[in-house]
């Protein structure tokens, strides 16, 4: 692989860094208090602006047209500046790439623009209260009515529904386990909406309860009974390339060694170190993974593999910043790293599942 950047790609670097240090927004609320969530999206209405929210997204959605590799050029220069987590994210990582790939070309004219400029913020709802992992497991409903469907059953740890305006998510359309599955979007105007409180008190989940709620058939995302299908691109870009870029793993390590060198312990410092030579490791892995579908290559299982690489990378780092500050760690942002961290091993399919898919459709293991 070359790991040479071309002048272009320097040029873009130059440029995101340069905005970034003279627009950056600096701290924000809690993306998961009512102030802060509004905080979040004026930020990003700001980088859609600049084409900077989703640029490798096509300009009629608000992109740039820019290569796999200068979307991950300006994850490393987002994170390294500091910049906040993105509000966005469910939509723009997530059901984004699915909408470019088995939408409709009014749906992705509808909801993309408007997920690049932070109008809309979509709330994941895949889980339900006796199917997490076992997502096929699910029993939430969706029955035909002229015109569209009615959704019935409930969605549990749908992560920013306390504040978000749309969902996305399966529900089941026959009786079939995997056959019977039809992706939907949907709007939270007619849901009900419990907020999920986190280890930090604030709600960044909440469960959604249908009650018959009328979606249109345009809302149908690819064809009826192939959600599955469907389903399992979104969950390839949530372990995979898309909602964690090696940028986020690599401003940590940075930090993390800065702490180490500080603290005067060499033992510590030799496993800072090495936190820093796993994110190295894990930038040059998703370079590799980039080149490989810029050429037209499939994600496929393979993305599980990395999952578990930077959820329990994000953990180690996070962990070892608990023991090198001790009693200080209360009164620094390593507190909240390390509790979101904590959940790394489970979103996205727990990393059990992960390492059973590894086993059995990357390695050819038996089951």
């Amino acid at each position: 692989m070359d790991l040479d950047y071309t002048r272009a790609e320097q040029d873009f670097r130059a440029e995101v860094r340069r905005w970034l240090t003279e627009n950056g927004p600096g701290p924000l609320p809690s993306m998961d208090t009512p102030e802060g969530f509004a905080a979040h999206r004026a930020w990003e209405a700001r980088l859609a602006g600049e084409r900077l929210s989703v640029v490798s997204w096509p300009r009629e959605y608000g992109g740039r047209g820019a290569s796999l590799i200068e979307w991950l050029i300006f994850e490393e220069e987002y994170w390294a500046a500091g910049a906040p987590p993105r509000v966005t994210q469910n939509g723009i990582f997530l059901l984004a790439p699915t909408l470019m790939r088995f939408g409709t070309d009014e749906q992705r004219a509808r909801w993309l623009p408007r997920m690049a400029r932070a109008d809309d913020v979509w709330a994941q709802a895949w889980s339900e209260p006796e199917a997490g992992s076992d997502l096929a497991a699910l029993t939430a409903r969706a029955e035909p009515v002229p015109g569209g469907w009615r959704l019935y059953g409930q969605k549990t740890w749908s992560s920013r529904a306390a504040y978000a305006g749309h969902g996305f998510g399966l529900f089941r359309t026959s009786g079939a386990r995997h056959h019977g599955l039809t992706y939907f979007l949907f709007p939270l105007d007619d849901v009900t909406v419990r907020p999920i409180a986190q280890l930090d008190g604030l709600p960044g989940f909440a469960e959604l309860f249908f009650d018959g709620v009328f979606v249109p058939d345009e809302l149908v995302l690819g064809e009826v009974g192939q959600g599955w299908r469907i389903a399992m691109a979104t969950t390839s870009s949530e372990r995979g390339l898309a909602l964690r870029s090696p940028g986020r793993f690599l401003a940590t390590a940075d930090r993390l060694v800065a702490l180490a060198r500080d603290s005067g312990d060499d033992a510590l410092l030799d496993r800072a170190a090495r936190c820093w030579v796993e994110a190295e490791a894990y930038r040059l892995h998703t370079y590799g993974t980039a080149r490989r579908l810029m050429s037209g290559a499939e994600l496929g299982p393979a993305a599980s593999l990395g999952k578990v690489f930077w959820s329990e990378l994000d953990l180690r780092m996070h962990g070892l910043a608990m023991e090198l500050l001790g009693e200080e760690a209360g009164r620094t942002s390593w507190l909240d790293g390390f509790l979101f961290a904590l959940a790394g091993p489970i979103y996205a399919g727990t990393n059990e599942i992960q390492r059973n898919i590894v086993a059995e459709r990357v390695l050819g293991l038996p089951r």
